[in-house]
């Protein structure tokens, strides 16, 4: 079957990721094969101490991204899109959206960005003996009710950004399980919400006497492959205005960032591991067993099947590295060369291949925001060398990119202390878009080869597209793990890299001084309080 065919039969799968910095929809075929792709580029906003995205900037940024899809489906076959088998949308993990019984927002939408939920975290951790990170809905909960907020005994329903999303399309309150641990807890033989937490943490409600509890509040947890709703007339008419698509469309669970990344990478078995690495970098391994200990720095989540997995996630990737570029792109502009921004990144990065194994004693933190993993609350960007450096721009860029990787390499140690066995790494996102460069520092981070496949620039955008295609054409009985070793990634072309002693020992390097130099950034952040 063609690829125009399987348009106008509806024999496709049509993903939407909303990221940190760009929403994309992505239609795929039952091959995986990308047929055609949709963008549109938005930026958080922090206001009055919170980083949040405004419902109109949503609503606005679905519509733009669905009707680019739409645009390039008219461009290449010819054809007005009307009709798929199936949509699935997702979304950054965590933070806190708040509504009461009309649908209202009750208070500004806070983004994984956020960690001003310290009190909150810390003795939520204490009473479950499971590390909640800033970051979750959770512990965004209980810290709107340890400040005492007023909307707090309004609340009718908490979710995430991709739930929010999947209820205005489908009238479904649900959320897919990946998701779902990033908001609480869940466990992975019930897939759903821990019990005896949920218990632990409707006691520590009860002073307040609210109206609710909070699975009277929260989304119910699905796992993929269930089915999660569909299209409402309302949705296809807040999807595409022009008023061609139709409704009736069956909806994959919602899902997280993480969980289309380990979709989009086919690490979702025990002992496969990918690093998403953009705006937010973070690294996951599906686990054989439990750690042995609780760690602050590590996350446990799900799988969109449910099966635990321990992810090293950075609040900062590749943001400041981002604007570094483009400071660059004003130059070249100011000297008379206009330089597409594809261009740019690809020069910059492919240069720092020439930069010294160790970026020359040049130390960046990229911290835009707070940093869990290194337990810092604020951010601020900071470059660092010392007389002895080498400054020069390939060590420059290749400093920013290692930094990139700095936190989640942190994690990463841990993880390797606690004996956790991995049999690959794959990489997607934008940090692996220039070939043969990202793939290498993760695997200098890593200390392991590194795959990328020639998909991963597409992202947690194809990732959904799969879970969504895996509702509607995987086999009886047939696995997300199978569905995708045997259906999707036989098909598909990758690289593997790994790193030679003398650049995993310059990475090795790096960190010492990244480690050492923790406490520069937190005097910079006590400094500067512009």
């Amino acid at each position: 079957m063609t690829a125009k065919e399987a348009i106008v039969k509806g024999q496709t799968a049509l993903g939407i990721e909303f990221g940190s910095t760009r929403i994309k929809a992505v239609l795929i075929d039952y091959a995986g094969k990308v047929l055609a792709v949709g963008i549109h580029d938005w930026e958080n906003s922090f206001e009055n101490g919170i980083w949040t995205f405004h419902l109109q900037e949503i609503y606005d940024g679905l519509r733009s991204c669905y009707h680019s899809l739409k645009k390039a489906v008219q461009d290449e076959y010819g054809i007005t899109l009307t009709k798929t088998g199936s949509i699935g949308v997702s979304a950054m993990m965590h933070g806190y959206m708040a509504f009461d019984r009309q649908g209202k927002l009750l208070a500004p939408f806070q983004t994984w960005r956020n960690t001003n939920t310290q009190k909150a975290a810390d003795t939520l951790t204490d009473l479950f003996h499971f590390n909640i990170p800033l970051r979750w809905t959770a512990a965004h909960l209980y810290q709107r009710i340890l400040d005492q907020e007023e909307h707090v005994s309004h609340i009718d329903y908490v979710s995430t950004l991709a739930g929010f999303i999947h209820w205005q399309l489908t009238g479904e309150k649900v959320i897919g399980i990946g998701d779902a641990s990033g908001m609480f807890p869940v466990d992975p033989v019930a897939n759903d919400y821990v019990e005896s937490m949920v218990q632990k943490f409707d006691d520590l409600l009860k002073p307040y006497h609210f109206s609710w509890q909070l699975r009277d509040i929260f989304p119910k947890v699905l796992v993929a492959g269930d089915k999660a709703g569909v299209l409402t007339k309302r949705g296809a008419k807040l999807l595409d205005e022009e008023g061609d698509l139709l409704s009736g469309i069956p909806f994959c669970p919602p899902e997280g960032d993480a969980g289309t990344g380990m979709t989009a990478t086919n690490a979702v078995a025990p002992r496969t591991g990918n690093v998403s690495a953009g705006t937010s970098t973070f690294a996951m391994i599906v686990l054989e067993q439990p750690l042995k200990k609780l760690h602050r720095e590590i996350d446990m989540v799900a799988t969109p099947t449910g099966a635990p997995c321990a992810m090293s996630h950075a609040n900062n990737g590749t943001t400041d590295l981002n604007a570094w570029v483009q400071l660059f792109g004003e130059f070249a502009s100011l000297m008379g060369h206009e330089v597409s921004t594809g261009e740019l990144f690809t020069k910059l990065y492919t240069n720092s291949l020439q930069g010294e194994a160790d970026a020359g004693g040049l130390l960046p933190y990229g911290y835009y925001s707070g940093e869990n993993i290194t337990m810092i609350n604020e951010g601020r960007p900071i470059f660092l060398r010392t007389a002895k450096s080498h400054f020069n721009l390939a060590n420059f860029m290749r400093a920013h990119l290692y930094t990139s990787l700095g936190a989640v390499k942190i994690g990463l140690d841990i993880l390797r202390d606690e004996g956790v066995q991995v049999d690959r790494i794959m990489g997607h996102g934008g940090f692996f878009k220039t070939k043969g460069v990202g793939q290498l520092y993760l695997s200098a981070a890593c200390e392991a080869p590194v795959t990328v496949m020639n998909t991963a620039s597409e992202g947690g955008a194809w990732g959904i597209a799969l879970l969504a295609a895996y509702l509607v054409d995987r086999q009886e009985g047939e696995t997300l793990g199978d569905y995708l070793d045997k259906r999707i990634f036989t098909k598909l072309d990758g690289d593997t890299i790994k790193a030679s002693p003398e650049e995993i020992a310059g990475f090795q390097t790096f960190m010492r001084h990244y480690r050492s130099g923790l406490d520069v950034e937190k005097a910079a952040i006590a400094a500067l309080d512009w």
